[in-house]
């Protein structure tokens, strides 16, 4: 039931949420193509301990962005070109951005993995490695 105030605005109506975008950098698409200009190591937030893989990237409408490297091992380096997505990485403060595997010159991962295999671009398992 609408309150007085909301019956007498001007518009008659209540105002529509304004949603704001998590990802603002890849501009509305889906994927963006990027080149590596750094690669380095973060420590996460407290109360986690770890060596988190991040990469400073160039996008391809020349803005810049930190993307988290995903999975077991890596090969980017200095000019790799990446495909960022969007997805944060929960402990590392600024990043909102993931880079997809298996995608330009970022490798598939080596880690012989059962479930969660479509992130790092593993094809499934054949029933003897089991």
């Amino acid at each position: 039931m609408p309150t007085l105030l909301q019956l007498i605005r001007p518009s008659g109506q209540r105002s529509r949420k304004i949603h704001k975008s998590s990802v603002p950098l890849l501009a509305g698409c889906p994927q963006k193509k990027a080149i590596c200009l750094k690669v380095r190591i973060v420590k996460p937030k407290k109360p986690n301990s770890a060596q988190r893989k991040t990469a400073r990237v160039k996008l391809s409408n020349d803005t810049y962005l930190t993307g988290y490297i995903p999975g077991q091992g890596h090969n980017l380096q200095k000019f790799s070109q990446v495909l960022v997505q969007g997805g944060r990485a929960n402990d590392l403060p600024g990043v909102r951005y993931t880079f997809m595997r298996g995608k330009y010159d970022f490798a598939l991962e080596t880690f012989p993995r059962r479930k969660a295999r479509s992130k790092y671009g593993l094809a499934k398992l054949a029933p003897e490695d089991l």
